[in-house]
Parts: structure tokens; sequence; C-alpha cells
């Protein structure tokens, strides 16, 4: 189920060069899992802009966006005190109570976000966290502060070497031994196929997709699975490891 409301921004400030954090006030009651997502509405644009949720509480949405297109560069320009229209309490989210003792969250880049969230439930359950970050380079770094705060484990990777283990979030995972029992994942298909060939363990992947509608009216946002067609905005972002069509 998911709900239209309109929300407050009380700040939107930058992380890194081209990576924002805004916070909007308004009803979350609609939020039930992390890794579910907003649809922003954005004056003189056809389509709304999807964003993975970062954190909520009982009156605020914490979002973490790029600056990548016309969508995201007027959501940087925005100041505290504006209202946005939104579509929230999208998407199936991950399942944090899967059984399992050590789980592993493997982010990149701007699939950092939705994983944040996920940790904290993780870690107020008990379970041993480690979470793989992964980046172009050192200056694209951000929320790794925030993770270890929480009390995970945290291991970073930057394809040029300049912070971390130089590589991929797999070349992290394999160069630190980081012994796990389950993973939840979010980022660039290419990585996600990655990690399903080097990891044996069971886990879970969200997908990035362009979406029309963002809750599964248009089917614009569809992949194959072994059960079939499925929507990545309803049936998905997350989908079960077991069921991905490569």
């Amino acid at each position: 189920m998911y709900k239209k409301g309109v929300y407050n921004i009380v700040a939107n400030e930058p992380l890194t060069h081209d990576v924002w954090r805004m916070v909007l006030e308004g009803d979350t009651k609609w939020i039930k899992r992390p890794g579910q997502f907003v649809n922003i509405e954005l004056e003189g644009l056809y389509l709304r802009r999807p964003i993975s949720i970062c954190d909520w509480d009982a009156s605020t949405i914490t979002i973490i966006y790029k600056v990548v297109g016309r969508g995201t560069e007027q959501m940087r320009c925005m100041q505290a005190g504006e209202k946005l229209d939104v579509l929230t309490g999208l998407g199936n989210g991950f399942n944090p109570d899967v059984e399992c003792e050590k789980p592993l969250l493997v982010g990149g880049g701007v699939g950092v976000p939705p994983l944040y969230n996920l940790a904290k439930n993780l870690l107020v359950q008990g379970r041993k966290v480690s979470v793989v970050l992964g980046f172009n380079t050192a200056s694209e770094l951000f929320y790794v502060d925030e993770f270890r705060k929480l009390g995970a484990d945290v291991y970073v990777s930057t394809a040029d070497g300049s912070m971390g283990v130089k590589g991929f979030v797999t070349d992290a995972i394999r160069e630190s031994a980081i012994d796990f029992d389950y993973f939840y994942s979010c980022g660039p298909l290419p990585m996600l196929k990655a990690l399903c060939d080097c990891c044996e363990q069971d886990g879970e992947l969200s997908f990035e997709e362009r979406m029309g509608c963002g809750f599964g009216a248009c089917m614009g946002c569809s992949c194959k699975t072994l059960t079939g067609n499925k929507r990545i905005c309803k049936e998905g972002p997350v989908m079960k490891r077991a069921e991905i069509i490569w």
C-alpha cells in the first residue's frame, strides 16, 4: 500500500560534490521495510523521480540522491520550507527477519543509502553486521562513518585504490575474508551480478531501474525471473537471489 502526500523539506545538504541528503517531514506510517522508495513529483517534469529511502522515523524521511539530470538538479536547488508532492511506501523492501547470524550488506554508489536503515534494524536484533561500500574514488565516499557509528564492521573499496581496497566490492569481500551467512545488496546491475558470481550464500538484491508510474500500473520496469515477469517497482525493487535470471 502506498500513499500520496505533501511533505515539507526540513533540510537539503551536500554529502559530496554531487550527492545530497534531503530530510522530508510528513506521514511515514506507510513505510514498512528498509529498501522501499518514494516517488517525487517535480514542477515541469512529466515523470516522478524514484529515490530510495535511507532512513525514517515517526515524522521524517531521509533520502540521499545523486545529481545526474534535470530532476535531481531541481531537487538540489530546493530549500528548507519548500514542499514536495510525494508517493511513499513504494516497493517491497528487504526482509530483515531472515534467519541469519552474520549478514553482509553490500552497496555501490547511490545503492548505499537503502542499506542504512537495514543495518540499524539488523543490529538492534543482535546480528553481527558487516558492510562493504564501493565507490569509484575517495572523493565520492559518503556514510562510511555513519555505518561505523551504528556498530557495523565497515569495509571500503574504490576502483582507483584511493581509499580502502583497490578494486570492486567483490575484491574487498575476498581480501578481507569477511565471514557471513546471508547478504543484502543494492547497486548497479554489473555489481549485483558479480556479487552473485563470487558468493555461494543466499541473499537479496535491490535493483536500480528507470520507472514510469512507480506503483506497478505501467509495466515499464518489468524484468524476467524464474517465476515470470516481475515489476521492479512493485514486486521489487528487492528480489531473492534464487529467482533472478541473469
